[in-house]
Formats: structure tokens, sequence, C-alpha cells
């Protein structure tokens, strides 16, 4: 054990779910939103849509004079269901299509992610993919979802760990991944830039 201190981390994301998961790995991250213009930024494809977003966001957390020589970290997930890339929907309307589209099939949570180190000026990135598969809720199980508000505030219009979770016959990949944020590959990305994971640990005390 050394006497250091810990590398401050940041999380460029306002997403209570991706702040959690860190918590639970050991991590005391700083919310700092990049407030980024999400709709003007673009992508061939789905997957390198959420790895644009993700990058964006750090960077630009980055870039802040106040978080010189920390690790920011930034997220960004989308559904791709037939090659299309779907965010968080409009509107209630567009939840359940959504959901009615969905039901009985498979799509795949893409979720973009960078890591920052400030103090070294470089950054590392990478896109974590999980094969969700739908079940078939009811046009009433669907009417009763959106109206509660969730499907609104989640990349596909669903969750893993909220009131959707009955209607997800399971996935293919990483549980955390499609909550927001994949640590084995935040763990990995951390390790292209020269830091250990366990090197920011908290405490078992704090």
């Amino acid at each position: 054990m050394t006497d250091q201190p810990l590398r401050r981390l940041v999380l460029a994301s306002q997403s209570p779910a991706r702040l959690g998961l860190l918590r639970q790995a050991g991590l005391t991250p700083e919310v700092i939103v990049s407030g980024v213009d999400e709709d003007a930024v673009t992508a061939p494809t789905p997957a390198e849509l959420a790895l644009a977003l993700a990058e964006a966001k750090a960077s630009v957390v980055a870039a802040k004079p106040e978080v010189k020589g920390a690790l920011v970290i930034g997220c960004d997930s989308v559904l791709e269901l037939d090659g299309v890339a779907y965010g968080k929907p409009a509107d209630t309307e567009e939840a359940t299509a959504r959901w009615k589209a969905m039901r009985g099939r498979a799509g795949t949570l893409q979720t973009g992610h960078c890591v920052w180190d400030t103090a070294a000026g470089r950054y590392a990135s990478g896109v974590a993919s999980t094969v969700v598969r739908f079940g078939e809720p009811s046009d009433a199980e669907i009417a009763a979802y959106v109206a509660s508000g969730e499907p609104l505030h989640v990349a596909g219009a669903f969750t893993l760990d909220g009131r959707s979770a009955p209607f997800i016959d399971g996935i293919d990949g990483s549980h955390g991944n499609v909550i927001g944020i994949s640590l084995s590959l935040v763990r990995r990305l951390l390790a292209e830039l020269g830091v250990g994971i366990t090197e920011l640990w908290t405490s078992s005390e704090a």
C-alpha cells in the first residue's frame, strides 16, 4: 500500500446507472456533464455513433481547465435494431412504437467508452456490444410501461434493472454494458493508458 493520493476520476455523464456501477466497483468519480449536442454527432454505423458520442463527451470534459490531471470517462449507448441506431425515444408514442417493434426480437446494445488521461494528454476508446433478447409483452403491458415514464429516459427505451426487466428474456454479453458501462472494457482502456483499475479503488473504510 502506498501513500500516494488516488487519481481524480471524472464521469462525463449524468447517468445515475453508470455512476452507480462505478461506485459498486470501488471507484468514486465526480460527475461533470459534457453538454455535447448529441444530434449533431453522426457516424456510418450504430457502433461508430456510440463511439463518436463517447469520445466527444469525454473530450469536451477533458478540455476543461478544472479537470487538469484527472482521468475522464465518457460513455454513450444506442440500441442497434435492423442496422439502425436508437437512442432515447422522443415521446410516449415513439416509445410505444419502439417496444412493439422490439418485442420477440433481438437487438444489440452498443456502448461507446472513452477514457482520457488529462495528465498524459492521451486517450483510449472502444465499443462494448451486448445482444438483448426481448420478450413479448402485451399491448397493455407496453402501455403500462410507457406510462411509467421510464423508457423516455434510457437508450433503447428499456432497462435491465428497472420496470422493463420482466420483458427481457436474456442477454449475450456484458450485463453492465446494457445498464450503461462495461467495467471490463473500462479496465482494459485504463490499462492501455498505464493505469491499473485497482489503483483507483477507495478504501473499504471510505
